[in-house]
């Protein structure tokens, strides 16, 4: 009863996190840098911006195979179909049910943002406290980082420096919209504090519906504080 508990409540973080995605794109004054090269390499190859991320999140998860070899453990490749779904979710929201929408106000389209980035850290600061799967780019940087004894923090802000230095790089070579806005700040700002703020209030009401016990609370508070 309780893994089912659990599937479905993941099933639901996919549900949210690609609607939030979906919309932080649609509104376009800028996303995460990781989110900003797939739409970048989306603007230039004609690919849909859902099926970039799974060819990126992909090959994360090919890298943990890599590097983790017989490591790598049956519950690493649930970050697969984590990485198929929330692809599908958002081309199916960014192109089909938000497509023909337009946003002209401004104001409207930076508390869109807001409002997708808190139900991301909703959902991230929900997945963080079960401990059962992660995405495949925190799982890649945490692997390369107990193989190489760097900081998780430092490989992960190397990723996001990299990815904008690409973004930059197609953006003015290619003649493409830029992906890196306003709006990437605000993220940068808001994630960490929102996903630290929802992971207290979730404990509580997961421990009670018995959906974590106190061994898994205590490795969700030492990634509250990775996080915060």
């Amino acid at each position: 009863m309780k893994q089912i508990k659990i599937m479905f409540l993941l099933l639901l973080i996919i549900l949210s996190v690609g609607i939030a995605a979906s919309l932080s794109l649609k509104v376009s004054v800028g996303v995460g840098a990781y989110d900003a090269l797939a739409q970048s390499i989306s603007f230039l190859s004609g690919i849909k911006v859902g099926t970039i991320g799974m060819i990126f999140n992909s090959s994360c998860i090919v890298g943990q195979m890599i590097l983790l070899r017989k490591g790598f453990k049956i519950r690493h490749l649930l970050q697969l179909p984590l990485t198929i779904l929330i692809g599908v979710v958002i081309n199916f929201f960014f192109y089909e049910v938000w497509g023909s929408i337009t946003i002209d106000s401004y104001i409207l389209r930076v508390i869109l943002l807001i409002a997708a980035l808190t139900m991301v850290a909703f959902a991230l600061a929900i997945m963080l406290v079960l401990d059962v799967v992660t995405f495949p780019l925190e799982g890649f940087c945490m692997t390369l980082s107990k193989k190489t004894k760097w900081k998780f923090v430092y490989i992960r802000q190397s990723v996001d420096l990299l990815c904008i230095l690409l973004v930059v790089l197609l953006t003015f070579g290619f003649s493409l919209s830029l992906t890196i806005r306003e709006g990437t700040v605000i993220g940068m700002l808001l994630m960490g504090p929102l996903i630290g703020f929802f992971m207290k209030k979730i404990q509580p009401v997961l421990r009670k519906y018995d959906l974590i016990n106190e061994e898994e609370e205590m490795v969700a508070n030492k990634d509250s504080v990775k996080v915060v």
